[in-house]
């Protein structure tokens, strides 16, 4: 009988923790195995009930414990089959990465009750550490995918299919287009831009805005492993952005659309459900899944599947199966289809030496699709597409099909990859050009050619990049957008306080620093045209209520999407007889009627906490929709930063101690450690914590 890989691997349990003055854990040990349990233990310890909360999220029992409001997730998580998916994939990782995610999990099971029993969170909720059950071997994988699934395209399928039947076809275009969407930015930068002669690699994941942070910085060590970088709570290794010393990465989301929607025909027959397939009618099964609900009663969930995929509309628990008024639709995704997550890139990433092995590594990367900036110490820069994208009929990229439609012929096919060595400069802004044209919806191209922008400047000038300057360019806070309204706003006729509104709109040079009044002038004027635009009797139809769960709203609400695309709007509006000029006009007088205030007293951050906690996290922040620092309120809603830079970097080639990380909060996920917090004042202002080299400098921590 042959050898399998892990039997090769000691299965110790030793390590060693270290801290710098920050509490970011250094991990190192003798092997794997052991690095992948001491990992577990430290994030549990540190983020106990985040990684409790992530494993309720993962098997979607988040209503037990936080009662209705955990329902909307919980339906979902059941009907997508999320934990079903992930222990799938786990059942087929190759057995070096299944003992590497399972020597994690022992790690998380090990500290959990220990940490839990002293769990501020928790305990308001009456748990202790005996109430903490067992992480299984696959929740790593739920946990990814919990963080993933709603990250891509299927939502905006529903409101896109909406616009289509109540405007016309070709309406989607005005809101199926290059908007204020994503906010992620990664630059690669050749030696020959850089004061070192070697290459930088900087950048910045948006995301909602959450506490704990969504990434925990770490630094991992071990024989043939030497990795800092960021990572998921609940996930071993480092998986989007790192610097393994000779090597360096960072990814934005490609914007590709991977996620395949069908509209399903349901229908009664006696007491079967059937689906229309290709071929006929078909019988639906049908199976019941209990939620609890804290403080309620238990809430039965049903749960079919179709030669496509899950129903993930169209099954309400409150009304009987085929008798949802919403339509039904079901998903088709590249992990369900191939049993895949995507974990066999992991250990891989966590051993690359060079761009080529993190290339290979991200082969088997699966979703979502990523847009890679990647450098290394030889000096090569690239930029890499990584995941997978079937190849199908280019309607289901921007519309659900039919489930009577043949779904056949479109997997395994991939996208091809595109991979590109550049001699000088990339930049990955969530834009088309960096994402391969593989989707239907990306940011606007602001962020990306103001990037380019600032960086032309300091060559021609002369001024080769440090690390220093690098993390300034993604604070820059100069709100692209403003170039679209600029030539509207000068040909608008207004009087009094509306044109002395327009006058300095027209003057400002479009920064949204947080004492900025034109950055909150500029706020006022676009949440009155967003809801000039949303009363506008051309978009009524949109108005009516939609049929789908609250979970999907954000996604489905109209002053959300006219928020995103109303510079598209702006410029294409009177193909619904939309008149611009008179939007323009009448935003000016309405916003000149506000009281006017400074940008940083509105604009301020607002993270998500499942309990609502978030006390000293009300600060003024930079930015803007469409600054590089794309600091996201809500258009026509409020100011509130809801997403944001939820990390920054700068990965210096040239020496790994020049390089630094800093994210929203903290180290730590318990209220009352002094790493909660720290690390706010840094990310607000822009500084970043030196990424430690020397493990002298750091503070042992027993374990």
């Amino acid at each position: 009988m042959a050898d399998r890989p892990d039997q090769h691997l000691p299965r110790g349990r030793g390590g060693e923790l270290r801290r710098d003055r920050w509490g970011i854990p250094h991990l190192r040990a003798d092997d794997l195995l052991s690095l992948a349990h001491l990992q577990g233990r430290v994030t549990a310890r540190d983020r106990a009930w985040q990684v409790e909360r992530g494993r309720w999220r993962a098997e979607g029992r988040t209503a037990e414990h936080l009662g209705a409001a955990g329902l909307g997730w919980d339906v979902f998580a059941r009907q997508v089959r999320l934990e079903e998916t992930a222990r799938t994939a786990f059942a087929r990782l190759d057995e070096e990465t299944r003992a590497w995610v399972g020597a994690y999990v022992d790690g998380v099971n090990a500290e959990l009750p220990a940490a839990a029993a002293s769990s501020a969170e928790l305990a308001s909720l009456g748990l202790g550490g005996d109430d903490v059950r067992p992480w299984q071997p696959w929740t790593p994988l739920g946990v990814f995918w919990s963080q993933q699934v709603l990250f891509g395209t299927f939502p905006l399928k529903l409101f896109r299919a909406r616009v289509a039947e109540r405007l016309g076809p070709a309406a989607v275009g005005l809101f199926s287009s290059e908007g204020a969407t994503g906010g992620s930015n990664a630059v690669g930068l050749a030696g020959g831009l850089t004061a070192s002669g070697l290459p930088l690699v900087l950048g910045d994941p948006h995301r909602t805005v959450e506490l704990p942070g969504v990434y925990s910085q770490v630094r991992l060590s071990c024989p043939g492993v030497d990795v800092a970088g960021f990572c998921f709570p609940g996930v071993p290794g480092v998986q989007h952005f790192g610097h393994a010393g000779s090597v360096a990465w960072a990814i934005t989301n490609a914007m590709a659309d991977y996620q395949d929607l069908y509209r399903e025909q349901l229908r009664r027959d006696g007491s079967r459900l059937q689906v229309r397939d290709p071929d006929g009618w078909a019988d639906l099964e049908v199976r019941t899944e209990t939620v609890a609900v804290r403080g309620t009663h238990p809430v039965a969930v049903p749960v079919a599947v179709t030669a496509r995929g899950p129903l993930v509309t169209g099954l309400d628990p409150a009304h009987p199966p085929g008798t949802d008024p919403a339509p039904a639709h079901s998903l088709r995704v590249p992990c369900q289809v191939s049993g895949d997550l995507g974990f066999g890139a992991l250990l891989p990433l966590l051993r690359s030496r060079d761009v080529e092995d993190v290339t290979a590594a991200l082969a088997a990367w699966v979703e979502p699709v990523n847009s890679v900036v990647v450098a290394d110490r030889s000096g090569r820069l690239r930029h890499l597409l990584a995941g997978r994208v079937p190849r199908r009929d280019p309607r289901l990229q921007q519309l659900p099909g039919t489930g009577a439609e043949p779904a056949d012929g479109w997997w395994p096919g991939w996208a091809e990859r595109a991979v590109t060595d550049v001699a000088d400069l990339v930049v990955s802004a969530n834009d088309r050009a960096s994402g391969g044209g593989l989707g239907d919806d990306y940011a606007a191209p602001h962020r990306a050619e103001r990037l380019r922008r600032l960086v032309a400047d300091r060559a021609a000038a002369g001024q080769p990049v440090g690390p220093a300057e690098a993390a300034q360019l993604c604070l820059d806070t100069r709100t692209g957008p403003l170039d679209v309204a600029r030539p509207l706003l000068a040909a608008a006729r207004v009087e009094g306080a509306a044109e002395t509104l327009r006058r300095r709109l027209l003057a400002w040079d479009g920064h949204c620093g947080p004492e900025s009044l034109e950055a909150g002038a500029w706020a006022d004027w676009r949440h009155e045209l967003v809801r000039w635009l949303v009363a506008h009797p051309a978009l009524a139809p949109l108005r009516q209520p939609h049929p789908y769960p609250a979970l999907l709203a954000p996604w489905l609400d109209l002053t959300a999407r006219v928020g995103v695309a109303w510079e598209r709007l702006l410029l294409r509006g009177g193909e619904l007889g939309i008149d611009a000029a008179e939007g323009v006009r009448a935003a000016l007088v309405a916003a000149a009627a506000r009281e006017p205030a400074p940008w940083g007293e509105r604009h301020r951050l607002a993270p998500l906490h499942a309990l609502g906690w978030s006390d000293g996290t009300d600060v003024p922040v930079a930015g803007d929709n469409g600054s590089v620092l794309a600091a996201a309120s809500s258009p026509g809603v409020d100011d509130r930063v809801v997403k944001g830079p939820v990390a920054r970097y700068v990965w210096d080639l040239s020496d790994r101690g020049r390089s630094g990380w800093v994210v929203p909060f903290g180290a730590a996920g318990d209220p009352a450690d002094p790493h909660h917090l720290d690390q706010l004042p840094m990310w607000q202002q822009g500084s970043l914590a030196d990424l430690s080299s020397d493990w002298n400098d750091l503070e042992v921590e027993p374990v």
